[in-house]
């Protein structure tokens, strides 16, 4: 087995086993919220398949019921989560007046298979698709928390994206690595992708770096490094009381609002 095989498979097995044991913890606890076609915050839900390459993405969409959408964007979530545990935020966004996707990864929830980069990659690119149809003409933004800031920031020069936004994000894979105590004489068995840092700096779409003071797994000069990497408009916000999974987890106005004022900033209709 070559050292490229061998690295992809181990981040295989290592997003499989991590994703499966935060999942079946959340659901112990009841930690997921139920996904309503129509609920009360006056969202209209919708549960799509989403095709990807040989392989089909379960999804959410949700957007606005009583007032018409000013902006989308496509959600791609973290390692320890499925699309369920994003219908909050989703919610808080559509009643700012922005319509968001949220799929899951080949080998996540309803989604088969089983998960790698390459495919998750190839699964962002094809939902970012299917939201820009579903949404024409509205403007396309492009969100990502933690691993999902990996992913978002790997596309975003694939798609038309027009914002994006990182929350909880990370400099690199390897970077990421050592923050959850992989040795540094060890970073050789990680796989060298995702690194934000180098993707920054040829975005040229305007950027939203949201991270908390209190992420215990992400410290908050990774969010400083990204933010000093971008090479176009950009803005860095730190919460001093938010951890890691919050913003998922108990989502607040006071986090969502200003993400949803950036991405309907220029919003006027078209994509661009």
């Amino acid at each position: 087995m070559t050292g490229e095989r061998a690295q992809n498979l181990m981040l295989t097995i290592a997003v499989t086993a991590t994703s499966q044991l935060c999942i079946a913890r959340d659901r112990l606890l009841r930690r997921i919220p139920r996904i309503e076609p129509l609920d009360t915050g006056g969202a209209q839900v919708s549960r799509l398949g989403i095709s990807s390459g040989d392989r089909v993405l379960d999804a959410v969409f949700m957007t606005p019921a009583n007032q018409a959408a000013r902006a989308s964007v496509l959600i791609c979530h973290g390692i320890g989560e499925t699309v369920e545990h994003w219908c909050r935020v989703q919610r808080l966004l559509a009643s700012s007046g922005v319509a968001s996707l949220v799929f899951d990864y080949t080998g996540y929830g309803r989604s088969a298979g089983f998960f790698t980069a390459e495919r998750a990659e190839e699964d962002a690119v094809a939902a970012f698709d299917l939201l820009a149809q579903l949404t024409a003409p509205l403007s396309v933004g492009l969100l990502g928390l933690s691993l999902g800031t990996g992913i978002s920031a790997a596309i975003v020069g694939k798609v038309q994206a027009n914002r994006l936004v990182l929350c909880a994000a990370f400099t690199s894979l390897r970077g990421a690595a050592r923050q959850v105590f992989v040795p540094k004489a060890f970073s050789f068995a990680v796989a060298p992708i995702w690194d934000t840092e180098q993707a920054l700096r040829t975005c040229t779409a305007p950027v939203l770096i949201v991270h908390g003071a209190r992420d215990a797994l992400f410290p908050v000069r990774m969010a400083e490094d990204l933010a000093r990497s971008c090479v176009g408009a950009h803005k860095l916000i730190v919460h001093p009381d938010v951890g890691h999974n919050e913003p998922y987890r108990t989502p607040r106005p006071v986090y969502w609002d200003p993400i949803a004022e950036f991405l309907l900033e220029g919003a006027d209709g078209s994509r661009g």
